[in-house]
């Protein structure tokens, strides 16, 4: 009873003492620049529960399987698998491009994050609607957890496609290894952008989680993972096509890719031989760090849309 006692009196003083404070707003911020400033600010003060998103992102993904983490090999080395015999042996895409299984699983590596990261964050906010409309957190705390989640499994494949390069001779240190980290950045940079913008859409138009779905289907294939580069330049600039031949190289997943090649699969693969006039693309780092920098800039126009839209989630949720 003394217990019940003092537990009202606890409330009462606490009542009280909310009741003295000064009634505060909370007003947008004007300023495009602080506000994605500040944005920033609070996703560092609650980096501790962003980690907590993370773990519960993967523990739930596996949760109650027997295998847990290993499937997320198993879906690439199923792909690997398959495009290798298919492209590979059977069309005979295998004839034209060295250490082809080194060649198919970098570019599956890299497209698996950028496809993992567009759409786990597309579906997040609507995924973590109960939280959204419960609890006051910075609403891009939920799609950028999912990043972290992707790059867990991202890190798994790497251990498979560096001890693959490793036994197959195409793996070297040197300073061709800076294009695995400017391919990095820009996956994580374009991923990041694009994934903020749509899963702030994605509230209002649930289709978009289905239409990201098709695109990303189109933009593999229009990517040069089971396929030469060379192939379809030869194609485009053989029908006068160059502009489009631009388009295609300046796409960031392409640079990305064929900057991913670059760092584990070009070396050791006699591309001199293959390819007496040169493999990749001119000025391939210049394009790269330029798409990269754009990455960057659209990191802080989509935070923007996303503010502006974020106001009315709980209401659409």
């Amino acid at each position: 009873m003394d217990y019940i006692n003092e537990m009202e009196q606890q409330a009462i003083s606490r009542a009280q003492r909310l009741q003295s404070l000064e009634f505060e707003t909370r007003e947008p911020t004007r300023n495009p620049f602080k506000g994605f400033i500040n944005s920033v600010r609070e996703l560092a003060r609650r980096r501790e529960l962003l980690g907590l998103l993370v773990r519960r992102e993967l523990v739930g993904r596996y949760k109650d399987s027997v295998l847990g983490f290993t499937w997320t090999l198993i879906r690439p080395l199923t792909q690997l698998l398959i495009y290798y015999l298919v492209m590979g042996e059977f069309l005979g895409a295998a004839r034209s491009v060295p250490n082809f299984a080194v060649y198919i699983f970098t570019g599956l590596t890299l497209w698996g994050l950028f496809s993992e990261i567009i759409q786990s964050m597309t579906g997040s906010i609507v995924t973590n609607a109960a939280l959204v409309k419960k609890v006051h957190l910075p609403r891009e705390i939920f799609p950028i957890s999912t990043i972290g989640s992707a790059l867990f499994n991202f890190t798994m494949q790497m251990v498979i496609l560096l001890i693959a390069a490793g036994v197959l001779g195409t793996l070297s240190f040197g300073l061709h290894l800076l294009y695995a980290v400017v391919a990095l950045l820009i996956v994580l940079a374009w991923g990041t952008c694009l994934g903020l913008t749509l899963a702030a859409t994605n509230v209002y138009l649930r289709d978009v989680q289905y239409l990201v779905e098709v695109l990303l289907l189109l933009l593999m294939w229009f990517s040069p993972i089971v396929y030469s580069w060379q192939m379809v330049h030869q194609v485009l600039m053989g029908n006068g096509l160059e502009t489009l031949n631009t388009i295609y190289v300046s796409n960031p997943v392409t640079l990305a890719i064929l900057g991913f090649q670059a760092a584990f699969w070009a070396p050791g693969s006699g591309l001199e031989a293959a390819y007496p006039g040169g493999y990749f693309p001119d000025s391939l780092m210049t394009n790269m760090l330029i798409a990269l920098a754009v990455g960057v800039i659209g990191i802080w126009f989509s935070q923007r849309i996303f503010a502006r839209l974020q106001g009315n989630f709980a209401q659409e949720l």
